[in-house]
């Protein structure tokens, strides 16, 4: 006789984390809610120095300055140097984040891959819609409509450090890896709608260096001296080609191998990665944005963000666009898949999170600055847009997590209680009937401890009651 088929679990969309995928977040978020601290002092920091009159002319200064050698086409100002060079550094732990997801995370498997996909897909081509839409209608230029698309994690993960929130693993996971795919997306919109011009002879340079790069990996070639001088030979060939130089640092990222190999505790991959992110978002994000988010701001720039339609358009596409495209695309993959949202979650935790996207802070004022290269006075407002923009998604999503906070706080607790002590969260130990015999004998012992107590109590009560018909009275022999 035929065995009955068995019937398919529905997957779990947002579901909790495996356990060394769990620990592989929980490093990379430290980080970079570090660096989102850093990031979020240098804009204070550079908006301060933008904004006092005694120092503004500094600031100009400071960022005009050109230092480099001429004769390699590297004359460039610190606001170039900045942008250009220091952010090659964080889009090469983007390269690594995103191999990493492909070969070893939730990317990995296509079925899990699925919802952060479409979820990125959809948090970039909405508000790229609602910008288009706003600047069209205002009569404004189509040129910013990649603005609005990108997702800062690092200044995302800094508010959700300043307002002290517990969010759960899984959607901190689901965060990480929407911004990791946006990035991904971001880079492949700075790489073909914004190169306009192509020198062939370097660009097959950097090709080559790329290649020989892939070689000594291959060949298991250790040492930084080896790598760093190739990387700057790269970086300068790509800036020189005419494409962005920052793509340099994704493809020599991407080259990485990040799975371990018998005998190996980490990957090549994992261990420059942590040796690379401090250095990306303790010292080359908070740089840029030093030297890119220092606007102007006055009562009739910050009313002007909201009546020229290519700001309104970043704006809107920012705090409306990211927020409906990433809770559609969440709500769509579930809604067409066999996937089921996790039972711990609501959808209004979805779009708490899909909210908190809509801060859009590093790359957006990249692509601000690429999209508006010719008109200093525009890239100026439209800076000034992306910062308005990523404060107010910052606000709602403040006010939409803390309703929300109480829940998450539970969840948290559920995921760190250790009550065998042996290193590993009880929720992960629920199948190990090891664990449950552990257990067994801790409340065993605690039973007996109990029933001791209780012993002694009862005694003391009996010895207590015995002495009473016979104890002691007042001085005149009245009863006590």
């Amino acid at each position: 006789m035929a065995a009955p088929p068995t019937r398919k679990t529905p997957r779990k969309a947002l579901g909790r984390l495996s356990l060394p995928e769990r620990a592989l977040v929980a490093d990379a978020l430290r980080t970079e809610t570090v660096g989102g601290v850093l990031l979020l002092l240098a804009s204070v920091a550079a908006l301060l120095w933008a904004n006092i009159p005694a120092l503004r002319a500094s600031y100009e200064s400071v960022g005009h300055f050109h230092l480099g050698p001429g004769a390699l086409g590297l004359d460039l100002s610190v606001a170039h140097w900045a942008a250009d060079g220091l952010l090659a550094v964080f889009f090469f732990v983007a390269g690594i984040e995103l191999k990493r997801e492909l070969v070893a995370g939730d990317l990995r498997d296509p079925r899990a891959a699925v919802l952060p996909v479409v979820a990125a897909l959809c948090g970039m081509a909405v508000p790229a819609l609602v910008y288009t839409l706003t600047s069209l209608a205002g009569h404004g230029s189509a040129q910013g409509w990649a603005v609005p698309t990108a997702t800062d994690i690092a200044f995302a993960l800094a508010v959700l450090a300043v307002i002290g929130t517990s969010l759960p693993s899984s959607l901190r996971a689901f965060l990480l890896t929407l911004a990791v795919v946006d990035d991904l997306f971001a880079i492949l919109i700075i790489a073909v709608f914004f190169t306009d011009r192509l020198n062939f002879a370097a660009l097959g340079g950097a090709a080559a260096g790329l290649v020989v790069y892939w070689l000594l990996l291959r060949k298991g070639v250790r040492g930084w001296y080896v790598y760093v001088p190739l990387a700057v030979v790269i970086w300068a060939l790509m800036y020189n080609s005419g494409v962005h130089a920052t793509i340099a640092g994704v493809a020599m990222g991407l080259m990485l191998r990040c799975t371990p190999r018998e005998g190996e505790q980490h990957s090549p991959g994992e261990h420059i990665e942590h040796l690379a992110r401090p250095l990306s978002a303790g010292l080359a994000v908070p740089l840029f944005a030093l030297f890119s988010a220092g606007v102007t701001v006055s009562g009739g720039a910050l009313g002007d963000v909201f009546t020229k339609p290519e700001t309104l358009g970043v704006v809107l596409g920012l705090v409306v666009g990211k927020t409906l495209g990433i809770f559609g695309g969440t709500w769509l993959t579930v809604r067409f898949t066999r996937a089921s949202l996790s039972e711990d979650l609501a959808w209004a935790d979805v779009f708490a999170v899909a909210s908190l996207a809509g801060i859009g802070f590093t790359v957006s004022l990249l692509i601000g600055e690429l999209a508006f290269a010719g008109d200093a006075v525009l890239t100026d407002e439209v800076k000034a847009a992306v910062l308005t923009g990523s404060l107010i998604a910052a606000l709602c999503a403040t006010v939409l997590l803390k309703m929300r906070n109480a829940k998450y706080r539970r969840l948290c607790e559920e995921e760190e209680r250790d009550e065998d002590l042996d290193g590993i969260p009880d929720i992960y130990e629920q199948d190990d009937p090891a664990y449950h015999l552990r257990m067994a004998r801790i409340h065993e012992r605690k039973a007996a401890e109990h029933r001791r107590i209780a012993a002694e109590r009862a005694a003391a009560a009996r010895h207590g009651l015995a002495e009473v018909p016979g104890g002691a009275g007042d001085d005149d022999d009245r009863p006590a």
